[in-house]
């Protein structure tokens, strides 16, 4: 008997997500890319905030965890985020690129690059799941 094909989880924007304005552009296992504006998302100051760099940067490394650990039957849940803002922004939209460091079948750590409309690199997230054998909710996959 032939395997079921594994159809990946596609993403679906949270209301977080929603508020920020977040764009999704490309979703795989080796590459997620979403753009976010800055309008809207920033501090008192007029800088984007380093909170909306960390949430989206989070949200996009976790779903391209997701994304992984639906090829195996699994989910996935973040353990630990970490961020380095090298540059900030005013205006604009912000590009944010999730590529993975390590796909195993209990953890996965991907590094997760913010940039501006130039291509400096505003933002650097490192971000670590476990992946759980649980339902990923909406699939066809089932542990």
């Amino acid at each position: 008997m032939t395997p079921e094909p594994v159809v990946p989880w596609k993403i679906e924007l949270g209301e977080l997500d929603l508020k920020m304005g977040v764009v999704i552009l490309e979703q795989s296992v080796e590459r997620v890319v979403a753009t976010m504006p800055v309008e809207g998302n920033r501090q008192s100051f007029g800088l984007l905030h380093g909170g909306a760099s960390l949430a989206v940067g989070e949200a996009v490394g976790s779903w391209a965890a997701v994304i992984h650990a639906s090829t195996l039957g699994k989910t996935a849940v973040g353990v630990d985020v970490s961020a380095t803002h090298h540059k900030g922004a005013r205006e604009g939209s912000i590009t944010v690129t999730a590529t993975p460091i390590h796909l195993g079948r209990t953890l996965t750590t991907h590094e997760v690059l913010i940039t501006n409309e130039t291509g400096q690199r505003l933002c650097t997230l490192r971000i670590t799941n476990l992946l759980l054998e649980e339902r990923i909710p909406g699939s066809t996959v089932s542990a």
